[in-house]
């Protein structure tokens, strides 16, 4: 058991827990995730670790309330316990000195970005961060993104916050300003697929990491495949991180797409308290 010691709600249907795991703090990496699981049947869930604390012995998960699952992880509160937590899992992010690194972030793909930023940051690189969200209450981690930043923009697509337009739009605003020599995406499918094709068209290299289509986190189950440079991997032992030129994202969103239905289903009868546990 893994004992939640702090809990903060960072905006509509997010929320940051701080849990109890010495091992996992002390081997982990930027890029690397966990499965965590709620009661003995419960579904395992892949969470990227957004921080780790050595001296508390804690790691740091962000979860969007999407479904049944992580509305059950979400809803634990200070004191109260995940069942299981394996990690870390997937392959780190080669972190190397390169020159200026565009770090773009889309919703809560914000938050398996922070621990990279960071990263990139420690290593002597310039850090140039776009964030976007569709409205003002949906950017996370503003602050913390703000202290591993030379520049730091928010795009909204209401205009509530920063400047209105996409994502790509204030990319290729920066692209246009300065020399970029990397570049990192992580986000929604369709944005990752639409800021990997901006950064081709400039040849800047791109990582992107597909962690959103994990289930098993193991390679067994074999749901998160994807096709990268016409080969099939696997985003959980792969991954989570390929070059995000060579990733058939078109693909990847027909997957994604594949069990919408049914999980706005139980997520439905579980709400009603008809769903099983």
């Amino acid at each position: 058991m893994h004992k939640v010691v702090a809990k903060q709600n960072l905006g509509k249907n997010v929320v940051r827990i701080e849990i109890e795991a010495p091992l996992i703090s002390r081997k982990r990496k930027p890029g690397h995730f966990v499965i965590v699981k709620i009661g003995r049947e419960g579904e395992r869930i892949p969470l990227t670790i957004t921080k780790s604390d050595t001296e508390r012995g804690t790691i740091s998960l962000i979860i969007q309330i999407v479904g049944v699952s992580s509305h059950k992880v979400a809803g634990l509160n200070v004191g109260d316990e995940v069942t299981d937590v394996v990690g870390p899992l997937g392959r780190p992010t080669h972190i190397e000195k390169v020159g200026t690194v565009l770090c773009a972030g889309g919703g809560v793909g914000i938050a398996p970005l922070l621990p990279i930023a960071e990263a990139f940051h420690q290593a002597g690189n310039r850090i140039v961060t776009v964030l976007a969200a569709r409205t003002k209450e949906l950017v996370i981690l503003e602050k913390e993104m703000r202290a591993f930043s030379d520049e730091l923009l928010v795009m909204t697509d209401d205009g509530s916050y920063g400047m209105k337009g996409l994502i790509t739009e204030g990319m290729e605003h920066v692209i246009q300003q300065e020399k970029i020599h990397k570049a990192v995406t992580i986000g929604p499918a369709i944005m990752m697929k639409y800021t990997s094709l901006l950064t081709k068209k400039y040849s800047i290299p791109t990582i992107a990491s597909l962690n959103t289509i994990m289930v098993d986190g193991t390679g067994m189950c074999g749901a998160c495949r994807v096709t990268v440079a016409g080969q099939k991997k696997f985003a959980c032992i792969d991954g989570p991180e390929f070059d995000a030129h060579e990733v058939d994202f078109d693909e990847l969103l027909i997957r994604l797409a594949g069990y919408k239905r049914e999980e706005k289903y139980n997520y439905k009868e579980f709400l009603r308290g008809g769903a099983p546990n």
